[in-house]
């Protein structure tokens, strides 16, 4: 059966809005933590090559429409534009990105019916309000952080909204030369 596999960038204190934010407005080049040093490259890579589809929540697809087709970030913006794109969401999309599909049913039935399906793990990338949904109704099979080494203290967090005591098990971690810990959880039911 296929994975469910939750792919987050993470404070060290669990904020999981985009880093950049801080520094766009004084200096556009500089990208927030954590930073995609070699060993990020790699496990993204690992991660996103193990993946045939991916789920996005509306905000993250109307977010990302405009950004990767046209981006040149490696090795995700190819990842992203090819891949099989679900999207959640309750109204028609209006902007078109290859690959895109509309998911109107209830998730979890989605889910359990392309769980079911041949094929590779199923990511979901971002989409937080997703994310904390999947993980609230335990959907989520193998959580990914990318942890950098920064405090955010007015991001929003993962788990806010995750009700109950959760157990997972810690199946990776991994430093990295820029300070930022890729942490590889399994879910336990």
């Amino acid at each position: 059966m296929r994975k469910v596999v939750l792919y987050v960038l993470t404070s060290l204190d669990g904020a999981v809005d985009d880093p950049r934010r801080y520094f766009v407005e004084t200096d556009p080049a500089i990208h927030g933590p954590p930073v995609f040093d070699p060993t990020m490259v790699e496990l993204e890579t690992r991660l996103i090559g193990a993946q045939d589809a991916v789920l996005l929540g509306r905000g993250m697809y109307d977010e990302w429409v405009d950004y990767w087709p046209t981006s040149q970030e490696q090795p995700f913006a190819d990842f992203i534009n090819r891949v099989r794109k679900y999207v959640v969401t309750s109204t028609p999309l209006t902007k078109p990105w290859s690959n895109a599909q509309v998911v109107t049913a209830p998730v979890a039935d989605f889910l359990e019916d392309l769980r079911s399906q041949q094929g590779a793990d199923i990511g979901v990338h971002g989409s937080i309000e997703l994310a904390q949904h999947l993980l609230g109704a335990g959907l989520v099979d193998e959580l990914h952080l990318a942890v950098g080494p920064v405090l955010d203290p007015v991001g929003r967090r993962l788990f806010d909204g995750v009700d109950g005591w959760r157990r997972l098990q810690l199946t990776s971690a991994t430093p990295t030369p820029s300070g930022a810990v890729w942490l590889t959880y399994r879910l336990r039911a």
